[in-house]
């Protein structure tokens, strides 16, 4: 069976092919499909984004769809900047931008204060099968300066103290071993595993 991602990310692509390559023939984004809509993503939380997105590409191209909506929610900032977090500093996927953001929002808040989480859902959407989801997430630390040169978005501010790293730090192997996204990722496999 064929699945389309409704991302063009390839970070997200890479890691969601790693881990679901067994239970499809063929993985490819929406653009490789031929959908290169902008869809909106209106939703209020990570789960509703998820169905969006996953909904408006399965509805126009009739085939299996996944959708990942991710983030990072500080607690110290009530969730935010949760799902507004690849447009945090307001351009969408600005990445130091969106650091640089963050960095000057925390600046009072104390080291004690400054718990997070990477929070991945994904939703599929398949003919005539029931939708799935599943909510994996990861917990670290905001710190005060950025650290490494791997991952994306806010892993060189997210410090997981078990590796003594930044997510940036990390190697591929190591952080598609423990993200956020993996774990959403598995728990979509135990749903599959239970429907055959």
């Amino acid at each position: 069976m064929k699945l389309v991602i409704a991302s063009n990310n390839k970070h997200k692509i890479e890691e969601i092919k790693l881990i679901l390559s067994d239970y499809f023939d063929d993985i490819v984004s929406m653009g490789e499909a031929g959908c290169n809509d902008d869809i909106e993503e209106y939703g209020k939380t990570f789960e509703e984004n998820a169905h969006i997105k996953a909904k408006y590409v399965a509805d126009k191209l009739g085939c299996a769809v996944l959708a990942d909506d991710s983030g990072l929610e500080v607690f110290s900032l009530d969730g935010d900047p949760g799902i507004y977090s690849a447009r945090y500093a307001g351009k969408h996927g600005d990445d130091q931008a969106n650091n640089d953001k963050l960095l000057q929002v925390m600046y009072n808040i104390p080291d004690d204060k400054r718990a997070a989480q990477f929070v991945s859902v994904i939703t599929l959407i398949r003919p005539n099968k029931p939708v799935v989801s599943a909510k994996g997430t990861c917990p670290g630390t905001i710190l005060r300066e950025t650290r490494g040169n791997g991952g994306f978005g806010y892993d060189p501010l997210f410090y997981m103290e078990a590796y003594d790293k930044t997510m940036a730090e990390l190697t591929m192997e190591e952080k598609n071993s423990i993200s956020h996204r993996k774990r959403s990722l598995q728990g979509i496999k135990v749903l599959l595993d239970k429907e055959d």
